[in-house]
């Protein structure tokens, strides 16, 4: 089981971003442990939202922010081949026909691709790194992307927390 590392009470602003966005991290991670491909494309009516497209959702999410927007770099695979024009909502439609292995590798090569992107933002400009790509709130820096990956996780893990206790009645982290 992913164990959970609690943020520390009291450090600078990066080690507290990155430790709460990783602590989010684990608990999805934690979220979508032991089940299986079944379970994992298990909605809970009326919505079609499932464990296994939130760990794809947030994977994408996860290269986007940093990847795409921050250094302005096409994304890889899984991502680049989608028409996303035909389906918006691909990685949600998709994860349905991935095993759970295939998932969580997904996420986690997202995850290190993201914590890549992130050393190398810190490395440039510190969190007041602009990034590269103009999206719909503008030219945001890292700090705001960090937040906001953050805020990302925060409103999702509220999806998993229900989607699981539906599958298997686990509560909790």
């Amino acid at each position: 089981m992913t164990e959970l590392t609690e943020p520390p009470p009291a450090a600078d602003e990066v080690t507290t971003l990155r430790a709460f966005l990783d602590f989010q991290r684990d608990v999805l991670r934690r979220k979508t442990e032991g089940l299986t491909a079944d379970e994992l494309s298990r909605p809970l009516p009326p919505t079609t939202m499932t464990l296994g497209g939130l760990l794809k959702h947030l994977a994408v999410v996860e290269v986007d922010w940093v990847t795409g927007d921050l250094h302005g770099r096409e994304l890889g695979e899984p991502w680049a081949s989608v028409d996303w024009d035909a389906d918006p909502d691909w990685e949600w439609h998709s994860a349905r026909f991935d095993t759970p292995e295939e998932l969580r590798a997904i996420f986690d090569d997202a995850v290190r691709e993201a914590d890549r992107g992130i050393d190398e933002g810190l490395a440039l400009g510190g969190l007041g790194l602009l990034a590269q790509r103009e999206g719909r709130h503008g030219r945001v820096n890292l700090r705001w992307i960090l937040v906001h990956l953050i805020e990302e996780y925060a409103r999702h893990l509220g999806h998993a927390d229900l989607l699981r206790e539906a599958i298997d009645g686990s509560v909790g982290d």
